[in-house]
Order: C-alpha cells, then structure tokens, then sequence
C-alpha cells in the first residue's frame, strides 16, 4: 500500500474518531430547566477539549458587558462582569459571526484578548428569532490556526447553548409571570371573598334590623303607657318610700327607652351622608359641645391638630356620635383634674389617625377583646352598644377602630380613616 494511502487512511480514521467525539459530547449533554450553569460548563470543556484549546468561556452579553455564565477553568468565586468596549468579544458581538484571530497581539484591530493568551476563536450565541445574546470564546496561550472545522464545532455547541439560554430565560419570565399572576389571584380572591362576606352581613343585619324594629315596636307601646301611668303619679302625694320606688321605676323605664333606641340604631344599615370633613376643623367644633358633657366637665381636654390640615370624606352626625362616645369614654376612666389628650397624626399618605388617649387605670386584656360585641358593658348602667355602634359607623367609612391599653402608656382609641387626595 502507498504512502499517500496510509496517510489518507489516517486522516480518515481520525476525522472519524473526532466525530465521534463530538457526538458522544453534544448527546451527554442532558440541560434541564434551572440547571443552565452545570449545562454551560459541559458545553465550556467540550468545546476545549475537541478544538484543543487552553481556555474557554460562555458568556452572555446586553447592553454593552458581558457576563461569564461558565467556564472551562476555574475563575474564582462571585459574578465576572466585563465591559465589551475594546474587547475581541465585543468585535463578535459586533459582527454576528464567528470570529478566528491566529495571534491578537499581531492584529490589535480585533481587540484585546485576555493577559497571557494569543490565539482567539469566537462564535456568537444566536436565538431562533435570530437574535445574538452571547458567546463561546475559546482562548489558546499560543498562537494557533483554527480550521474550518474547529468553527463548526464550536458552532453546533453554541447553537445548544444559545438555545439553553433562551429558554432558561423565557423559563424565568414565566415563573415571573406566574408569581405574579398568582399574587394578584391571591388578591382578587381575596378582595372578593372580603365582599361576599360583607355582603352576607349586610343581609344579616338587614335581617336583624327588620326583627329589632318589630320587636322593639312591639316593646316600646306598651313602655310608653307605663311610663306615662309612673309619670302622672308624681303629680299624687306618696310616702317617701313610694316616691324612692317610683323614681327607681321611671329611671329603669328611661334606661329601657334608650336601649331599644340603641338596639334600632345598631340593627339598621349605616346609611351614610357624605360630605368633606376638614379633620381639625370638625374636631374643634366638636370640642365646644363636649367640654359641657357632665363627665367632661372637671376634666381638661387637650387637642393636638394635624399639620397640614388633612381632609376626609365622612358622614358629620354619625362621626359626631363615634368621637362623643370615645372621649365620654376616656374623660370617665380618669380623674378630676386628668387630662385627655385628642391628636390627629397621619398613619401614611392615604390614611389619618386620629387617637383618643386616657392615663387611667388599663383594661384588662380578657375585657379589652370583648369591648366591641354587643351588650358588652362594665358599667352598671351601661348599655353595651356605645362602642358596638361606633365600630360599624368607621367600618362603614372604610375605617379601622382600634382599642390598646397597657400600664405603661394607659388606654388609646384610635379612629383610622382613609383621606381625601388632593
């Protein structure tokens, strides 16, 4: 057999010993979603491994740097971030195309290769919109020819890491995607369970409303008979012990009124008339009526403003009826001589606060959970309705009414109401 032959016989059998090569690489290439940098690393040292080159990175490249995704030598720990001004990556990205320089330091013109390395063979990353997203840049300490071949290879590898990337990418914008339409599912369901039950407690108290006033109908005839029958024996002479028995008997009578006065007023829908409130100027004018209260009378009220005035959108009587309450509250669990301290804050820029605090003696916490039901009271002639009433007059302005008491700060009530925006 000739020379020529066994030379040709051993071309052969070595080009068919690369392809091999090839194929086993690019089919132990396995990329599962959220696996791309152990992926990109394979392709990294296949890619030196068949072309025979020192160094080889994968990169992935916008708005004018490039980022290292993986390498076939080991770079060290955190993020390698490199602008692609100056840089023979940058001429790629430039050009589209492959791009084999034998020796940088000869051609200058292309950009400057890393320190210690001459020869260069860049391929761009490009998507199946045709879109260049990165680089398999393939560096060698020597200088180097790279064949023909050599840019094949490195371009069937890029195509698969092109395509790793991409869809590495999409993958996150949908996981994104996802979160976020989940968030606002979370939030729609939400919002809608929120009004399905106010809608049952509206139909609720709707119920309760209709039966009150029937009930209370049905109560206050009779009542107002008997007190007008206990009213006309004032006007007789009894013994003393006759005229206790029947102050006794109208004071229970009058105390039986306004419970069923009470009970309408919680058992009806909150209508509202609205109007816009200026917070300091309501207050104010509220505060002149409710210094002559009785219970108001020995104590000292102290009123901090908002600064700058804030404005709110409310019904005025029925908020009248809610601050009257709080603070009749607060001037009784304080002394002669106490102050209660009246302040608007701003709670954010949509919100303001507006806090009724007392120094008195704290409620417990077993009491303080249940200040809000109905009937509740630990007054001996209380009603329990006061604060019942005054809940559902803020809830109905789409507001928070809050109680907190402790030893050291006392006893606040805070009346959280959404503002006007100007």
């Amino acid at each position: 057999m000739s020379k020529t032959s066994n030379e040709e016989m051993l071309l052969h059998k070595q080009t068919w010993q690369r392809e091999r090569q090839i194929i086993a690489r690019l089919s132990s290439l396995n990329y599962r979603t959220g696996e791309l940098v152990s992926y990109l690393h394979n392709i990294a040292c296949g890619v030196s491994e068949l072309i025979g080159v020192d160094w080889t990175v994968v990169t992935f490249c916008q708005e004018g740097f490039e980022t290292v995704l993986a390498s076939s030598l080991d770079m060290g720990e955190g993020e390698h971030i490199y602008s692609l001004h100056g840089l023979l990556t940058g001429t790629v990205i430039q050009m589209g195309q492959s791009l084999a320089v034998k020796d940088a330091q000869k051609h200058p013109e292309y950009g400057q290769a890393p320190e210690g390395y001459c020869a260069y063979l860049g391929t761009p990353l490009r998507t199946a919109e045709n879109k260049v997203i990165g680089t398999i840049c393939s560096f060698n300490h020597l200088p180097r020819d790279f064949t023909k071949e050599d840019i094949q290879i490195v371009e069937l590898f890029a195509e698969r890491a092109a395509t790793a990337i991409d869809n590495y990418h999409l993958y996150q914008q949908q996981c994104q995607f996802n979160h976020i339409l989940e968030a606002k599912v979370e939030k729609r369901t939400a919002e809608l369970q929120a009004a399905q039950a106010k809608i049952l407690e509206q139909e609720r108290l709707v119920a309760i409303g209709e039966f009150a006033t029937m009930i209370v109908h049905e109560i206050r005839n009779p009542l107002t008979t008997m007190l007008m029958g206990l009213k006309y024996f004032r006007k007789t002479i009894l013994t003393e012990s006759g005229q206790e028995r029947l102050e006794l008997a109208l004071s229970e009578a009058s105390r039986l009124e306004r419970l069923l006065s009470e009970i309408l007023l919680y058992a009806k829908p909150q209508v509202l008339q609205l109007c816009e409130l200026d917070v300091n100027e309501f207050i104010y004018e509220l505060l002149g009526c409710i210094r002559e209260m009785p219970e108001a009378l020995e104590r000292q009220i102290e009123f901090i403003p908002a600064s700058p005035n804030v404005k709110i959108l409310g019904d005025k009587d029925k908020l009248k009826q809610v601050f009257i309450n709080i603070v009749r509250n607060a001037c009784e669990a304080v002394a002669a001589g106490d102050i209660v301290k009246w302040k608007v804050d701003f709670l954010d820029t949509d919100k303001v606060c507006i806090n009724v605090h007392n120094s008195g003696e704290p409620i417990p916490s077993e009491i303080l959970t249940k200040l809000f039901q109905p009937f509740f009271s630990t007054k001996s002639c209380g009603t329990g309705l006061g604060l019942a009433i005054s809940k559902r007059i803020v809830n109905a302005h789409n507001g928070k009414l809050l109680i907190s008491s402790d030893l050291l700060i006392g006893t606040n009530v805070s009346v959280q109401l959404p503002v006007v925006i100007q």
